[in-house]
């Protein structure tokens, strides 16, 4: 009986896919199908590298028989994301084949085989397939002029085993679920792509959705061999992280010091019990984890440093450097208290990019000797509501303008669209209306009451709307800071010249990608004014108007 693929031995390096691992070695090994789509919902990305890892491992496995000749197995693996076009799709496959790098030096030439000149493999579906071909025969070729030479030779020349008896061929393309998106007309192509080539050949998709979501209408494509990648649980989640200690090999070894790995990884298991219930993926988990750890450690490296200075200061220069030792438990306990809750305000920040991990890190750094502290003064990750304004936030950067169009974006979701007249209209004595109080009324029995905006949430509204309640608030409380005009003598039309500005709506999308407003509608409709939704609270829109000196709680339509 056949023993299982070498590669099955370092499954333990991906923890949670040792079943992944060895059905997808021992297909690949002993006879693939032409079709293979892996189906991760949550962690596609690790998916992805884990079968990049396992194929690579697999450059010739033994056949059936211990005598028997060996099969090569290529890969070439490609992202959707990334090669975005066919010309794209098809060089990148063709080109991590065979290991060809485009060079500057000479001209960024694809490769061409054994052709003169520079001859496109990517025009067309069969120019592809010709490439493929022609791919196939030089990985032959290779095999055929480098055998392994190691073992005892015949009269012939040739070894008695381990020879290569054909070459396999593995295309793996990530994220496939773009290519229904950007190229439709590929995935018939790549589905029979073993009956077009007619090469020993196996396409494998990796997508973070089902085939079903994916698959070309009319059945025109097979049904693929389908490999269902379980979520990974908490456990896995902190060995893969806590696995890619950099240590040595760091920027700054300091703060990945071989004596912190074991700190490191009880620092992983904290992470993920405040964040796995919102993320599973490991790449988000561990990019919190490194906005974290340098301020995490900093306390220990301070010990370090100034216990350094004293044996200096003793021995004058001459002492002994002292390496990092790892901390007690009740040191490791006491971070952990300390550091806790700031790790849910890196959450909230980095998961949705709201500033990136190097700002974050720098602006919550610790205070200086935390660990001498009283429990009383060794707070972190305590923020109040003006401190969200502070130094190296985002909101701390915006302009002025941008406030403005926040509490009005904060309006516009929060008061009905009726209001709109009534709050922001002004009368014959050009005075401004004031809000008609809500009165407590009886229900009816058997009534149903009406339930506030505040709790349902923010609601969407049109961008003519966003742009009249940006209107009234400037002419309200923005006109005596601008400079003077002359020439506009009508009242509001200095407010009106301003909202007609590239500016206000160059903001507005400024303010969308950053994610403190949310577009509702798709930017390619063109049916209708395009919809927007706040995305931000209310005490955050409380410390907007007190920066700008506008009354929130007497534009709202039900007081909060």
């Amino acid at each position: 009986m056949a023993s299982l693929p070498p590669s099955t031995e370092h499954s333990n390096f991906a923890p949670g896919y040792e079943d992944v691992v060895v059905e997808l070695s021992t297909l690949i090994s002993y006879g693939p199908p032409p079709f293979i789509y892996v189906h991760d919902a949550q962690t596609s990305k690790v998916t992805a590298n884990v079968l990049g890892d396992t194929l690579s491992s697999l450059p010739s496995e033994p056949g059936p028989s211990s005598r028997s000749p060996t099969t090569r197995i290529c890969v070439g693996h490609v992202d959707a994301i990334r090669s975005y076009s066919p010309r794209l799709l098809f060089e990148s496959l063709i080109h991590s084949l065979v290991g060809h790098e485009p060079g500057w030096d000479d001209g960024c030439p694809n490769w061409s085989g054994d052709r003169e000149g520079d001859f496109r493999w990517n025009e067309n579906v069969d120019a592809f397939l010709q490439g493929l071909r022609a791919a196939h025969a030089h990985l032959c070729a290779q095999d055929t002029s480098s055998k392994f030479m190691d073992g005892n030779k015949n009269a012939k020349g040739k070894t008695k085993g381990d020879l290569f008896d054909g070459v396999r061929l593995v295309l793996v393309v990530e994220r496939a679920e773009r290519l229904k998106d950007t190229m439709p007309e590929l995935l018939v192509p790549l589905a029979r792509l073993q009956e077009l080539a007619r090469l020993d050949l196996c396409v494998i998709f990796v997508s973070e959705v089902g085939w079903d979501s994916v698959k070309p209408p009319l059945g025109a494509a097979p049904d693929p061999y389908f490999i269902d990648v379980p979520p990974l649980s908490k456990e896995n989640t902190v060995n893969i992280i806590a696995s890619r200690y950099p240590g040595l090999s760091a920027e700054d070894p300091e703060v990945y010091h071989p004596a912190l790995q074991m700190l490191y990884s009880h620092f992983i298991s904290m992470v993920c019990d405040v964040c796995h219930m919102h993320t599973h993926d490991p790449h988000e988990l561990q990019y919190i984890a490194a906005a974290r750890w340098p301020g995490f450690i900093k306390p220990l490296r301070d010990e370090h440093h100034a216990r350094q200075k004293e044996i200096e200061a003793e021995t004058d220069g001459e002492g002994e450097f002292e390496d990092i030792e790892p901390p007690s438990e009740d040191t490791r306990l006491r971070l952990t208290r300390l550091f806790g809750a700031s790790l849910s305000q890196a959450l909230e920040t980095l998961y949705p990019r709201l500033t990136n991990a190097s700002d974050w890190a720098k602006v919550n750094q610790p205070p200086a000797d935390l660990l001498s502290r009283s429990r009383a003064e060794a707070k972190i990750g305590t923020v109040e509501p003006d401190s969200m304004l502070g130094t190296g936030s985002l909101l701390g950067h915006l302009p002025r303008v941008s406030k403005f169009i926040l509490i009005a974006s904060f309006l516009a979701s929060t008061n009905p669209a009726k209001s709109d007249l009534r709050m922001f209209g002004r009368g014959l004595d050009d005075k401004k209306r004031k809000r008609r109080r809500a009165q407590a009324t009886v229900k009816p029995k058997g009534g149903v009451t009406k339930v506030p905006q505040r709790l349902l949430g923010p609601s969407p509204f049109p961008l003519d709307r966003l742009i009249a309640i940006l209107g009234a608030l400037l002419e309200e409380h923005d006109v005596e800071s601008r400079l003077p005009a002359p020439e506009l003598s009508i009242a509001g039309e200095s407010t009106d010249m301003e909202i007609s500005r590239v500016s206000i709506y160059a903001a507005i999308q400024e303010l969308t990608s950053s994610r403190l407003m949310h577009r509702t509608t798709k930017p390619e409709v063109i049916d209708g004014p395009p919809m927007f939704k706040c995305a931000i609270s209310y005490d955050l829109a409380l410390v907007l108007s007190k920066e700008v000196k506008v009354s929130l709680s007497d534009l709202l339509w039900d007081q909060m």
